[in-house]
Parts: structure tokens; C-alpha cells; sequence
């Protein structure tokens, strides 16, 4: 659940009859994971529940909770204690094949490796063989995946465009922000990225989102020179720049 180290020594571990591990920290998100990474399994018949529960999420109890109770009609984790136990990335076919395939453990607390290896090797050692017959395959959805593509055209925001120029000596990073007649408009100065990036979005300095992912990954670069010493190189935004057309 939430203990990350946790995770970490048992897949070092390695105790016999260990299939999968790993950390869930939401009730709803981290729930569907679970359940699809179960099912796509067949041979995984048990889920042990350790470590400590996330506070306000409770995945380790609603865990517990789902296969115990199930989900409503709207896909809610019947009797979870969680803040939003809605589960929204599975279908109720794949929740009734996750609590029919597996025994759900209950070791909510628990952190002794020693103890969590241990329960590992019973629970392998006395699973019951297999069934003769075959389990029938879930029905997985599936969701598109989108490629992503270098873009064409990227449309010049009207805003303006922007020069980072880090600096070593005063460990600072500067955003000079001019027109397209090389007029400076604003002198943006901050020691990381993300107080530049939020201060270049709250003044309203971009108007195109291609314009806004190429600064964020820009003064991302320019943090990483500073912290590590390297010389930075601005890049040319990407694809082929057109002119955005002026309102009449």
C-alpha cells in the first residue's frame, strides 16, 4: 500500500510462491491496477494486503471491502472507508472475476518482512492445485493508446517567446519575455522551474498550451544545468512555425 520501501525489500526478497508485488495508494485508481494485473493472471490466487493503509484513501481496507461486498450500481466499493472508492477504469464483469480468482489476505499494518516473506511461502506451500478445467478469460477492456507524433505546424503564440538564460554565478534562472519585434516585456527571475513556469502562466505570458509545454521543458533543462553544472542550450520550439492569424 503506502509503504514504498516495503515493496522494494519483498520483490528483493523473493520469496518462493511471490508472483507480483507492489505499492497501492489510491481507492480508486490504484484499485483498477490491481484488479487488471490480477485477471491477466489466472495462476495468481491469493493478494496479501501489508504494510500501512494511506490515510484518508484506505486502499488496504477497501481491498478488503471489495471482496467482501463487491460495488453498487455506480461502481462504488460497498463498505470502504476511503475518501472516493470509485472504480471507473474496470467493468463490473472484470470486479466479479477478481473476487471469484483470488483470496484477499488481511495483513493491513504489517511491515516485518520477515513475517510478510514467511505468510509468502505458506500460502504457496498449501494452495490447492489447480482446477481441471481451464479458467475462462475475462473480459478485459481496453482502453486506446494514442502515439505520440512529432508535430507538423506549431502555431506562434501571440503572447510572445521567451529567452531562459540560466545563470552559475547567482544560481538563478531568467525568462526574458519579448514580442515578435524583439520589444523585452517582462524579466522573469526564480532559483527553480516550476515558481517560473506558475509566475509565466499566472501573468498570462503564454497563449497556446505548445507554447507552454516547450517553456515548461525548457526551464526543466535549465534547473538541471544549474544543479549539475552543465552548459544549457535553448531549443527551437518544435515541427514547423506558422503564424497564428490576427483578428480583424
Amino acid at each position: 500500500m503506502a509503504s514504498v520501501e516495503l515493496a522494494e525489500k519483498l520483490a528483493k526478497a523473493r520469496p518462493k510462491g511471490l508472483c507480483i508485488v507492489g505499492k497501492t495508494e489510491t481507492e480508486n485508481i490504484g484499485i483498477d491496477k490491481v484488479i487488471k494485473n490480477t485477471i491477466t493472471n489466472p495462476t495468481i490466487r491469493f493478494l496479501i494486503v501489508a504494510g500501512q493503509d494511506p490515510k484518508g484513501h484506505h486502499s488496504g481496507r477497501t481491498l478488503l471491502a471489495l471482496k467482501e461486498n463487491g460495488v453498487d450500481e455506480k461502481m462504488k466499493v460497498v463498505g470502504s472507508s476511503g475518501k472516493h472508492p470509485i472504480l471507473k477504469n474496470v467493468t463490473r464483469d472484470e470486479v466479479e472475476v477478481f473476487r471469484k480468482q483470488v483470496q484477499v489476505i488481511n495483513m493491513v499494518g504489517c511491515e516485518d518482512i520477515k513475517i510478510i516473506t514467511r505468510r509468502v511461502r505458506e500460502v504457496a506451500k498449501n494452495m490447492s492445485p489447480p482446477h481441471n478445467e481451464p479458467l475462462e478469460p475475462p473480459p478485459i477492456s481496453v482502453i486506446p493508446k494514442i502515439r505520440a507524433e512529432e508535430p507538423r505546424n506549431v502555431e506562434m503564440d501571440k503572447a510572445g517567446y521567451f529567452v531562459i538564460i540560466p545563470s552559475q554565478e547567482k544560481k538563478s534562472i531568467t525568462a526574458e519575455h519579448y514580442s515578435y519585434d524583439n520589444e523585452l516585456l517582462h524579466i522573469i527571475e526564480g532559483e527553480d522551474a516550476s515558481s517560473i513556469y506558475l509566475t509565466i502562466i499566472g501573468n498570462g505570458c503564454v497563449t497556446q498550451l505548445s507554447h507552454a509545454a516547450y517553456l515548461g521543458k525548457e526551464l526543466a533543462k535549465a534547473e538541471l544545468s544549474l544543479r549539475h553544472g552543465l552548459r544549457y542550450i535553448q531549443d527551437k520550439a518544435p515541427g514547423r512555425i506558422r503564424a497564428s492569424r490576427t483578428e480583424k
